[in-house]
């Protein structure tokens, strides 16, 4: 298990790919708890988040990771759908979970508006992560990678609004 994770953490410091993750359904369903389980920590410890806000959440994230998917498979790359959504979910889990953490262990040392930038810039860099993922699960050069992940961002942004339009 501390393999995943640094193998994840080599990821979101963009030095692997995808390619480095095993292909393993159980693998899958590890992560995909794992980031359930990060959806929830972050619903809990966020005052103003409620369980809607989890569901709508969840939803838009399973949307934008069915975005992936058919990008993947329109670029023919199906034989490497299972790592790059291991990769994809596991480093969102982990985003998600480093960010929570930077806002407990930040929020006595610092003010709450230079908290909430560190812990906003931390969530926005799933974008050159997701994008890095895609880049290399699709063989394409990495600004394609970040505009597909910029896209999908903007999407599941506009989705969670539509569903919840008065989250903040």
């Amino acid at each position: 298990m501390l393999a995943l994770f640094e193998t994840l953490f080599d990821i979101i410091r963009l030095r692997k790919g995808p390619d480095a993750i095993p292909h393993s359904t159980v693998l899958l369903l590890i992560v995909f708890a794992l980031w359930l389980f990060a959806g929830i920590v972050v619903t809990v410890t966020t005052p103003e988040f409620d369980l809607a806000d989890f569901v709508v959440g969840t939803f838009a994230g399973l949307a934008g990771l069915a975005c992936y998917v058919a990008i993947i498979v329109l670029f023919g790359r199906s034989r490497r759908l299972l790592q790059a959504t291991i990769a994809v979910l596991g480093c969102g889990a982990l985003l998600s979970l480093v960010s929570i953490a930077g806002s407990v262990f930040l929020t006595p040392f610092l003010s709450a508006n230079l908290t909430n930038v560190i812990v906003t810039l931390i969530l926005l860099w799933s974008v050159p992560v997701e994008g890095h993922i895609i880049s290399r699960t699709i063989e394409r050069h990495w600004y394609l990678g970040v505009a597909i992940a910029m896209a999908v961002f903007i999407l599941q942004w506009v989705l969670y609004k539509q569903i919840n339009p008065t989250a903040t």
